[in-house]
């Protein structure tokens, strides 16, 4: 008889489960979570694969966001939470999951219309309202398989005097075939890539030692597009920055295509938002890196570090960690020249293919003598389902079966400070 009571009981409790489940319907509770965390990737023209802006088109996807948010997948946040305060933080609460997980168990139900937020508005084309925008001159046709290049694109722009950039952005023509793209100002008198032609596709002679260079002259870096990256907003609170164009300055696009098995096009553009009038700051990306490491054979936890001293007092708006496919994790840390130290950012679950900006709540000073540390962690035994050859050596190079070991530091400075003096590095040192 008791058994009988358990069972009855069992039985009731797993009804009323379902009847709880049912009573989530997509207009009402899930449709303003999508709106909140999702929609900003999964539209069309954006990154996310599909789109979760209606009913029709989120519902055959009900079950694989079930399983992407219990297994924190989804939505795209690798921090330790433990670690820092970020203004962009991406984190689902747990009656956020609770919501997703009872909506695809019951049925996946749309609901009553008249319990639908109103419609979230997310601007067609440009994340930005660009004052100019530049276009390569003619569509780059992209082999369909291989190990490609970088290619350098010299555009048809010139600045005949010093312009400050507020906001910008890169739109990848095909995004399938786009592995990553960054906006590279030449300022007048520089070498740099002195035989490139306006509108034609360039590959530098010896593309390895470029990577390296260009780590050198990183100041120079506009702006970027990588997998999983928001365009690149300026992230200064105060609104009160820009990065420099000097006049007579040419802007390259340095392009990073991957044949998808079949034969694409693309054509890429780039659009600035031009400041009316000179920020007080600069905004700057401060790039502390290792170009000397070696990853030994079957490592399943190398771990690589390298440091640099800031010669200018900054303060720090964002950072952002990249390693290629076997990197798993990077920690940035900051020792003040009165000796506090502090995390910046840890970021154990490190993703390649989400390549987050993490920007601060709140921006942290950064006076001149201040050290930032840099340790990342990389896996390449056969563990790593992302490895291509777990046998071979791992260097510094451009393609993602190489590495990288870098950290960029968005901070603003003095407005007359050199960009070129700001940070020291001492990689080389042990």
């Amino acid at each position: 008889m008791r058994l009988a009571r358990i069972l009855v009981l069992l039985l009731m409790i797993r009804a009323a489960s379902f009847a709880s489940a049912a009573d989530v319907t997509f207009n009402k509770d899930v449709l303003p979570i999508l709106q909140r965390n999702c929609q900003v990737c999964h539209r069309p023209g954006e990154i996310g694969p599909m789109s979760f802006l209606t009913y029709e088109a989120t519902r055959p996807w009900a079950k694989a966001i079930k399983e992407a948010v219990l297994t924190r997948r989804m939505p795209p946040w690798f921090a330790d939470p433990e670690v820092g305060h970020f203004a962009n933080e991406r984190k689902l609460t747990d009656a956020d999951i609770k919501a997703l997980v009872d909506w695809a168990d019951g049925g996946a139900i749309e609901g009553k219309a008249g319990s639908k937020p109103p419609v979230k508005a997310w601007t067609a084309g440009w994340n930005i309202q660009p004052d100019v925008i530049y276009e390569m001159p003619k569509a780059y046709t992209i082999p369909e398989n291989g190990n490609l290049d970088y290619i350098y694109i010299l555009l048809p722009a010139k600045f005949p005097q010093d312009t400050w950039v507020v906001d910008g952005e890169i739109q990848p023509g095909n995004r399938s075939a786009v592995h990553h793209a960054s906006v590279i100002v030449r300022p007048p008198g520089s070498p740099w890539l002195k035989d490139a032609k306006v509108g034609e596709p360039y590959i530098p002679p010896k593309t390895g030692a470029i990577a390296v260079e260009n780590f050198n002259a990183r100041n120079d870096w506009l702006l970027g597009y990588v997998p999983g990256m928001a365009p690149q907003r300026n992230f200064d609170p105060e609104q009160d920055s820009g990065r420099l164009i000097p006049a007579g300055s040419d802007i390259f696009l340095e392009l990073h295509y991957t044949g998808n098995g079949r034969k694409a096009e693309d054509l890429t553009r780039v659009g600035l938002v031009v400041a009316s009038k000179p920020p007080r700051k600069q905004l700057l990306n401060l790039v502390v890196y290792d170009t000397s490491f070696e990853i030994p054979p079957q490592a399943p936890n190398h771990i690589g570090k390298t440091w640099a001293i800031l010669n200018e007092p900054a303060t720090l708006v964002y950072l952002q960690p990249h390693l290629h496919l076997r990197g798993t994790g990077m920690e940035i840390r900051a020792t003040y020249p009165d000796g506090r130290s502090e995390v910046l950012v840890r970021v154990p679950r490190y993703n390649y293919k989400w390549q987050v900006i993490y920007v601060q709540a709140k921006p942290v000073k950064l006076p001149k003598g201040t050290r930032i540390d840099v340790s990342a962690t990389w896996d390449n035994s056969a563990n790593n389902k992302f490895n291509p050859d777990p046998s071979q050596t791992v260097r510094i190079g451009q393609q993602v079966w190489d590495e990288m070991l870098v950290a960029i530091l968005g901070v603003t400075v003095d407005k007359n400070a050199d960009p070129a003096k700001a940070l020291t590095m001492w990689w080389n040192v042990r």
